[in-house]
């Protein structure tokens, strides 16, 4: 696999097809991959694809690095999943022109979370870490552990059903079937179960954690906004302090304004440093966004999101009453 990637992109290179390519490379410790932007063939020889490439690339074409997509330089992007799914909401949402990325798909088998791999050998310092077939192996200080990777893989792996990158220009190797997970929301299904009281206090909890560092807006790939509420001084929408009401109010306003954009790549879980459960919130909002509009984020390009078209056979429930 990442032979052949190194070659394809090699090849965009040679042919003048790509002027800049974005990708993963080897991280500088261990179980991680880091983000790298390749302008030359040669280069391409630091490519990497494995299970620590958990990085959602898409994230490089808006916010602070949005001059990418103001030039006339032609893109190459190596995304997996998830991460063609944020290209696909880029281009419905014209924050992207299609016809300058050379969009290159990998089948992705999932990506790991570091913080799973650390609770399960209890902290331990790892100084090495390997991937074969369905486990990985790290190594340490007095310490060898064999882990079964789907322990340890990042929840918003668990139920994917979409592994492979809906639209792309290259693909390398052979795409993963899609749509093999039948029960996709077993965590929001029991959430929904608890009676109002319970979930209340369930999220109280959570979000009582919460430090508001905003990694969890600044990973994400649909929130890219050019100033975001919170940082509004005129009008001020919530306190600066970490509040539990103020926090709330971030959490629940950030979950809307991604209410079907979300593509549950999992980046903004993976960024908390307060390990808050982001996902359950972010993926009740699509599993409503399913039911009522038939509708989940980043598939087809020619599709607007559910909340910027209107049909008339939608439910009208929750207007009603």
């Amino acid at each position: 696999m990442v032979k052949a990637l190194r070659e394809e992109v090699k090849r965009l290179f040679e042919e003048k097809k790509v002027d800049l390519v974005i990708g993963w490379g080897k991280g500088s410790l261990p179980m991680t991959a880091t983000p790298i932007f390749i302008n030359k063939a040669e280069d391409a020889e630091r490519l990497i694809w494995d299970e620590t490439c958990s990085n959602n690339l898409a994230v490089y074409l808006t916010k602070d690095k949005r001059q990418l997509v103001k030039t006339d330089q032609k893109i190459g992007i190596v995304v997996k999943g998830c991460d063609g799914r944020s290209l696909v909401l880029y281009a419905v949402e014209n924050q992207i022109q299609r016809e300058n990325l050379v969009i290159i798909g990998v089948p992705c088998a999932g990506v790991i979370d570091k913080k799973k791999v650390l609770k399960h050998i209890e902290g331990k310092e790892v100084l090495s870490a390997s991937f074969e077939a369905d486990r990985m192996t790290v190594e340490g200080r007095g310490f060898k552990t064999e882990i079964a990777k789907c322990d340890v893989l990042s929840d918003s792996c668990l139920n994917c059903n979409h592994p492979n990158a809906p639209v792309f220009d290259v693909f390398i190797g052979e795409p993963r079937k899609s749509d093999s997970v039948e029960d996709v929301y077993p965590d929001v299904e029991a959430f929904e179960k608890l009676d109002s009281e319970a979930r209340w206090k369930t999220m109280v909890e959570a979000y009582s954690k919460c430090i508001r560092c905003y990694a969890c807006r600044n990973v994400c790939p649909s929130c890219y906004c050019t100033e975001c509420f919170v940082d509004q001084n005129d009008p001020q929408w919530i306190g600066k302090s970490p509040e539990i009401t103020d926090t709330l109010i971030f959490h629940l306003g950030r979950n809307l304004h991604v209410a079907g954009r979300c593509v549950e790549c999992g980046a903004c879980e993976r960024a908390c440093p307060a390990d808050i459960d982001l996902l359950k919130l972010n993926r009740k909002i699509s599993k409503e966004i399913l039911e009522r509009f038939n509708f989940t984020a980043g598939l087809d390009i020619n599709e607007k999101p559910a909340l910027a078209s209107f049909c008339e056979n939608e439910k009208q429930d929750f207007i009603m009453g």
